[in-house]
């Protein structure tokens, strides 16, 4: 079950309640209001934990400031009054930032029609239509389901005829990102309704502001995301498809790198991008021969310092993997190392050495001579390390698991010295702590040549079964 819900109007309510009949000052009341209802198992997260101003004179109930500056916003828009709409889009904007409930609560009053008339109100009008812009991202950001028609095609519309203008891309993408994260029906309608030219076709123009070609790719990998629970099968894969075969988006992607060799930011989002889009063997071989290779490994080396960075770049390491020839090339390049030096310099993070551990992995794969290497670089000793330093954390285990069983599955020269390493206990620890990590870590016991005890009941018997 999930958590229960509760209306705006009922927390208010309970604040209100606290401060007339005992006597609490508001701060307090607000604090007893959230461990009350958090106590009954309440989810919080779209509330405005605020106090609501006191009713007026004639007892009329006051609204929450966000409300205040919608009405403000909303009037604007129906006389309408230009000289005041920039002035209410901005307060609006500022306060949809500012937290989560503050958007929501707007969202659920109408928010949308408001902001999206004030977006039409402006398409003559450059700078009031980015500030429109900006509000609409704003609003959309953790809210996808507002977004109707009208909107995605007005945005598609502002991102075709105002291509040119950086500004106005940047505020357009960010819109597009936010409807598009976690809700495949606005994917596939900004694919369908033309969005993935726009989004390449932004980087190749704007490739020299940080922020387009950082927000593009952002775009583009949302439209291969398959995070909306609601739809069973997602089209991520015909996007990614699209994305390298209709809009060539890999190179696309690989030169925008060469603009930014000293931004481990928007170099480490281009990759995660493209680590998205390596869903082929062909695709994985196309960006090691356009250079991507090359700039994931360089960029490893040169931001070992940034935990995030190195994280993206470990993903598509393991991604382009999947390719048994770019094994090899990835081996060639020396990634192994780097990869093993990840894992020791972050190995209090567990995303690191769960991302380590992976990469290893698929290079160890169907690969006698990568698990040589890994084992003689360290790989091996570094799996066995992040065991220990995350014995609570699956993901760790697991990958770790998994490494340990490629490496010698067509090695078995290699179990003695990993078994010296100490490794049947910890891989014993991590299937006794971690059902999700029975299977694979009763694999890699096995192809160790240890002795393996599998116990399930026997229907209609009782007792086990060894084997």
């Amino acid at each position: 079950m999930g958590s229960k819900q509760i209306a705006q109007e009922t927390f208010d309510d309970a604040v209100q309640e606290n401060i007339a009949e005992f006597e609490m000052d508001p701060e307090e009341a607000v604090r007893e209001a959230v461990q009350q209802f958090e106590s009954q198992g309440v989810d919080l997260s779209n509330i405005v934990k605020a106090v609501r101003p006191p009713a007026s004179e004639n007892g009329q109930r006051q609204k929450h400031q966000i409300l205040l500056t919608l009405e403000s916003l909303s009037r604007a828009v129906a006389e309408p009054d230009v000289a005041e709409l920039p002035q209410q889009l901005s307060a609006l904007a500022a306060q949809c930032k500012e937290q989560p409930a503050f958007r929501y609560l707007a969202g659920q009053n109408g928010a949308y029609p408001v902001v999206l008339s004030a977006c039409q109100l402006a398409a003559g009008d450059r700078d009031l239509l980015l500030q429109a812009l900006c509000t609409l991202s704003a609003l959309l950001d953790g809210q996808p389901d507002l977004l109707d028609g009208a909107g995605l095609e007005m945005l598609l519309q502002s991102l075709r005829e105002r291509r040119e203008d950086a500004e106005m891309a940047l505020a357009g993408m960010r819109c597009v990102r936010h409807a598009c994260l976690k809700h495949e029906r606005n994917r596939r309608h900004f694919v369908k309704g033309g969005i993935l030219p726009l989004l390449t076709g932004a980087i190749v123009q704007h490739g020299d502001s940080a922020d387009v070609v950082r927000t593009a790719a952002s775009a583009l990998r949302v439209m291969t995301f398959d995070d909306d629970i609601r739809v069973p099968f997602g089209h991520a894969h015909d996007h990614a498809r699209m994305i390298v075969l209709e809009n060539d988006g890999l190179r696309v992607l690989i030169e925008a790198a060469k603009a930014f060799p000293d931004n481990c930011g928007v170099l480490s989002e281009l990759c995660a991008t493209l680590s998205r889009l390596s869903v082929r063997n062909e695709f994985c071989q196309e960006i090691v021969d356009l250079g991507g290779l090359s700039f994931m490994v360089t960029l490893l080396a040169d931001c070992m310092e940034h935990p995030d960075v190195v994280k993206q770049v470990l993903s598509a390491i393991r991604a382009v993997a999947g390719n048994d020839d770019v094994k090899d090339a990835i081996v060639d390049a020396g990634a192994t190392e780097l990869i093993v030096l990840a894992i020791s310099h972050h190995l209090g993070n567990p995303q690191v050495c769960e991302q380590g551990c992976a990469a290893l992995c698929a290079l160890a794969l169907r690969k006698p001579d990568n698990c040589s290497v890994i084992v003689e670089g360290g790989g091996a000793l570094a799996a066995l390390q992040a065991m220990k330093a995350h014995p609570r954390e699956v993901a760790v285990q697991k990958q770790a698991c998994m490494l340990i069983r490629n490496l010698v599955s067509r090695s078995r020269d290699l179990s003695r010295p990993i078994l010296d390493m100490g490794a049947e206990i910890l891989i014993s620890e991590a299937r006794a702590a971690h059902r999700d990590c029975d299977d694979v870590a009763r694999a890699a016991l096995r192809d160790l040549g240890c002795k393996v005890e599998l116990r399930e009941l026997w229907t209609g018997q009782k007792g086990s079964l060894a084997q």
